[in-house]
């Protein structure tokens, strides 16, 4: 009994590593704080937050890295969660130029309403600027999809690289909350069927 108990408790705990890690790909483990010369640790043409669940978490990650040299140009995508203020991307802006960054290194999309959106307007903005490797912001429950719906819309045009940060919502213990698997359960099911091809 007690090793049937053990094997069961090693098997759960070996499941929720496995759908952690798929649900929060991470390009930067074994970086420093700052660019390097290693493989993926390298300095990117721009870094990329996107609104939704806790859009100020995203941005404030976004803005540490660009602080620490990882890229030059800041992009936020977000339309307004309240019709009636500011776009997501706008206040985004509005926070790294209060932390210092030149509104001239920043550049919005105010339309987009969903990751397909994100990633389809945000493929704009790569073109216009020449962007080659971005560095994409999320929360991590998030980071999978969004990186799937970037990657499919940048084919060779654009490296997308992934940066999932911790939020009000997620962190490594979001197992032990109900909105934890509510999150995880609704990204697994949004993953398969972009793999499966039913989205719009």
């Amino acid at each position: 009994m007690i090793r049937w108990l053990i094997g069961f408790v090693v098997l759960v705990a070996g499941l929720l590593v496995c759908l952690t890690l798929f649900l929060q790909p991470n390009s930067f483990i074994g970086c420093g704080d700052t660019p390097n010369g290693q493989e993926n640790c390298r300095k990117a043409d721009a870094i990329i937050a996107i609104s939704g669940g806790d859009t100020f978490a995203r941005a404030d990650e976004a803005i540490r890295l660009y602080k620490n040299g990882w890229a030059d140009h800041l992009i936020f995508s977000g339309a307004a969660q309240d019709k009636s203020g500011p776009s997501n991307a706008a206040a985004m802006q509005a926070r790294a130029v209060e932390q210092g960054i030149p509104a001239a290194a920043i550049s919005i999309d105010e339309d987009a309403a969903t990751t397909q959106e994100n990633a389809a307007n945000s493929q704009t903005i790569f073109e216009t600027n020449g962007i080659h490797s971005a560095i994409l912001v999320t929360s991590g429950y998030h980071q999978r999809r969004a990186s799937l719906e970037f990657t499919k819309r940048a084919g060779d045009a654009t490296v997308i690289l992934n940066h999932p940060t911790e939020d009000k919502d997620w962190s490594i213990w979001w197992w032990t909350t109900p909105r934890g698997w509510w999150l995880a359960g609704g990204e697994l099911v949004k993953v398969f069927v972009f793999y499966t091809g039913l989205q719009g």
